[in-house]
């Protein structure tokens, strides 16, 4: 069931969601996403999932590695929320996760109701766009909850304030 959108009532702001992650062409998604929030009166959320990891080790180990992660996904958010702020002077709202990146994508949009639009950056190496942006577009495309804008990665900075 598809969550209905509350992005265009009263006391609500649209919401492009990014999918942070430390591939060279998440910045451009980054970018893109923050001019056109600021561009829009929107308002721009950066999401990063903690992969789920073999947590199974003894409790001091599973508690290290948990906690590794967790700064690891902070300190990408932090420099990923700089790139928002110098980009389009916004503060962006920053969610952590842990599980499967696509189902933690679905389940942040149906339980958030301004997010409005996922915007993802295409990878520009032959083997294909990257495996969110394949992950996502294979999804039954038709069902998924809200629409989905792919960056090229390629795009430079004069580019992206162009189209956003």
């Amino acid at each position: 069931m598809v969550a209905i959108r509350r992005s265009n009532e009263e006391g609500h702001r649209r919401k492009f969601m990014v999918v942070v992650d430390d591939t060279p062409e998440c910045d451009r998604a980054l970018i893109y996403a923050a001019k056109r929030a600021a561009r829009t009166g929107g308002a721009l959320l950066l999401l990063y999932v903690i992969a789920p990891g073999n947590f199974q080790h003894w409790l001091g180990v599973e508690d290290i590695m948990r906690a590794e992660a967790r700064e690891t996904a902070e300190q990408t958010l932090a420099k990923a929320a700089q790139v928002v702020r110098t980009a389009a002077r916004t503060e962006p709202e920053l969610v952590i996760r842990e599980g499967n990146r696509s189902e933690e994508i679905v389940e942040l949009i149906e339980t958030d109701a301004d997010i409005a639009i996922l915007v993802l950056a295409a990878g520009t190496a032959k083997d294909g766009p990257g495996p969110l942006v394949s992950s996502i577009a294979g999804r039954s495309s038709g069902t998924f909850p809200i629409p989905v804008t792919i960056v090229p990665g390629n795009l430079d900075d004069d580019a992206l304030e162009a189209l956003a």
